[in-house]
């Protein structure tokens, strides 16, 4: 296992005391296990939250969750206390950290979406642990409308995760929380039993994990979201309770820890996991059933089954496949613009040369660059 890519996510929970506040035994305490892991030789990529409630206590306000701005006016200010302890704890083990910030537009954009994995391997091969927090002061998913067409595919630190073990092709995810793993019912009830091993996620597992997290945005509905994408793009993800001793030398010691999704044995080419979970979509492409049947046996999109488009999207950019019956059943990185596709759509090769003068691509979507509903496993 030397020299594995482990991403671990410590959640909000883990890092405060009953008041919210900061519990810098606790946070002392996962700094001294991330050490003696990356001492055994892993490189670690830490994704942490805790932000927030470290600018509520520097800031000696009360809590006001359904205050959007505020939130993000706590997480400005908490931000570099959080990671100045960060800094202080792991320098004491000769370590280095980097802050990195993302939103969901970071990852959407294919470039940004590369310039990022290429700082986080050059951090990595510079013996650095890069830390990662959402960007809530600019990330504001939650108080300006989407625009029709368009989807986000993260808005809390559990999927950023997996979103980040995607990229880098990490070899193992552990969600740190303040429970065991998941259980068949809430845990607080006296005949819930701890999962110990999931193979399939399905909609009663779902049922099981309703509810929120006191102090974080997820709560164990996020972290099944987050384990279903794991589990489709190959990588195993544990659940584990961040209280326990040493839970992260256990785990990758292979003793039985929390919960363990087990990935499935064939995952998707890196291209198609970010089409599917990282990209989001820029708008959406209504085709005709010719055209839905031609692409679920592998051909490409083609101008000619092409019906509407709704939205605004630009050259290699991301888009929503939608079915005669208003169902979105593919995703996939267009060739042309939603103005050219409206000036081109039901038409063949000859007419599109006509109608544009030129002929950038045949297909508006090649099935090479595309993801299919039914792909998922």
């Amino acid at each position: 296992m030397a020299d594995k890519l482990i991403v671990v996510k410590i959640g909000t929970g883990s890092l405060v005391k009953s008041d919210g506040r900061l519990n810098l035994e606790s946070i002392k305490r996962l700094v001294d296990q991330v050490a003696k892991v990356v001492e055994k030789g892993y490189r670690v990529i830490l994704v942490t939250s805790g932000a927030i409630a470290a600018g509520i206590a520097e800031l000696n306000v009360k809590p006001n969750p359904n205050d959007i701005v505020f939130k993000q006016a706590c997480a400005a200010t908490g931000q570099s206390i959080l990671m100045s302890y960060y800094r202080e704890f792991f320098k004491t083990y000769g370590l280095k950290v980097a802050q990195i910030l993302l939103t969901e537009k970071d990852l959407a954009d294919r470039m940004s979406y590369l310039h990022t994995c290429n700082v986080f391997e050059r951090l990595l091969q510079l013996g650095v642990i890069p830390i990662v927090n959402e960007n809530d002061v600019t990330s504001v998913n939650e108080i300006i409308p989407i625009m029709k067409g368009q989807k986000v595919n993260f808005s809390d630190n559990d999927i950023l995760s997996v979103l980040i073990a995607n990229a880098m092709e990490a070899d193992l995810i552990v969600i740190l929380t303040t429970v065991d793993g998941l259980y068949t019912k809430s845990p607080e009830k006296h005949d819930a039993e701890l999962i110990p091993i999931v193979e399939k996620i399905t909609p009663e597992l779902k049922k099981a994990a309703e509810g929120k997290s006191k102090f974080g945005r997820g709560g164990m509905k996020s972290k099944i979201k987050a384990a279903e994408i794991a589990m489709q793009s190959g990588i195993p993800l544990i659940i584990a309770n961040s209280q326990r001793e040493n839970v992260l030398l256990d785990v990758l010691e292979g003793k039985h820890v929390g919960t363990f999704f087990k990935p499935a044995e064939k995952s998707l080419p890196s291209i198609k996991k970010w089409i599917a979970y990282t990209a989001g979509t820029k708008g959406q492409i209504l085709v005709n059933e010719g055209a839905k049947k031609a692409i679920l046996k592998g051909a490409s999109l083609l101008a000619v089954g092409i019906e509407s488009v709704s939205g605004r999207f630009l050259i290699g950019e991301v888009v929503s496949l939608i079915g005669p019956d208003g169902k979105e059943f593919a995703r996939g990185i267009s060739n042309y613009t939603s103005e050219e596709i409206n000036l081109i759509k039901g038409m063949n090769t000859t007419q599109i040369r006509k109608t544009l003068g030129y002929i950038r691509q045949k297909e508006v979507i090649s099935r090479k660059r595309m993801f299919l509903k039914q792909e998922e496993t």
